[in-house]
């Protein structure tokens, strides 16, 4: 599946919000692993560089955890925490707008509530759509249950795709050799 990347923001700030939404949406839970910055780049076709930029910024606003050697994972008090910041921008950006509309329309209360609920409002179903990585029944490698850090084959990855990131213990090498 291709991703539909907007022109009009950074795919790194595109790809962190895909990952925040996975986590107010449940699909990613306290404690889990991020798909690793190999297989997001593999699926989407992306530069290592740029997913690693991506999860550099939710490891600045402390909703991930780097684990030398083993990924990052989501922070305990992250979801929380993204809520109580996405109520605040909804309200502040978002609710003034909807509000206005509803005035001008003439809506009522009674006349809100009598909608459904979207029909494609399933929320994981999105998320789980935007990132590869562990699902419930899913065999391959780096998938729930296997060992994290096995997500690609060192020779699944060409050696130009490889980050060097200069910290000891991150995967630097490729079949033993050094990069």
């Amino acid at each position: 599946m291709d991703p539909q990347w907007d022109e009009g923001s950074p795919i790194y700030r595109q790809l962190r919000d895909r990952v925040v939404a996975m986590i107010l949406e449940g699909v990613l839970k306290e404690g889990d692993p991020l798909p690793s910055v190999r297989s997001v780049a593999a699926e989407f076709r992306l530069n290592p560089l740029t997913v690693l930029k991506g999860y550099q910024q939710l490891v600045d606003e402390n909703l991930v955890e780097k684990r030398r050697g083993r990924g990052m994972y989501v922070n305990s008090g992250a979801r929380q925490a993204l809520m109580k910041d996405e109520k605040q921008r909804f309200l502040e950006d978002e609710w003034p707008k909807v509000h206005a509309t509803i005035v001008r329309l003439g809506l009522a209360i009674d006349d809100l509530m009598k909608v459904p609920p979207a029909k494609n409002a399933a929320p994981t179903t999105a998320a789980q759509a935007a990132m590869p990585g562990p699902r419930a029944g899913d065999a391959r490698p780096g998938a729930a249950g296997a060992p994290v850090g096995s997500d690609l084959s060192h020779d699944e990855v060409a050696p130009d795709e490889v980050a060097d990131d200069g910290e000891p213990g991150s995967d630097d090498t490729i079949q033993g050799e050094e990069r």
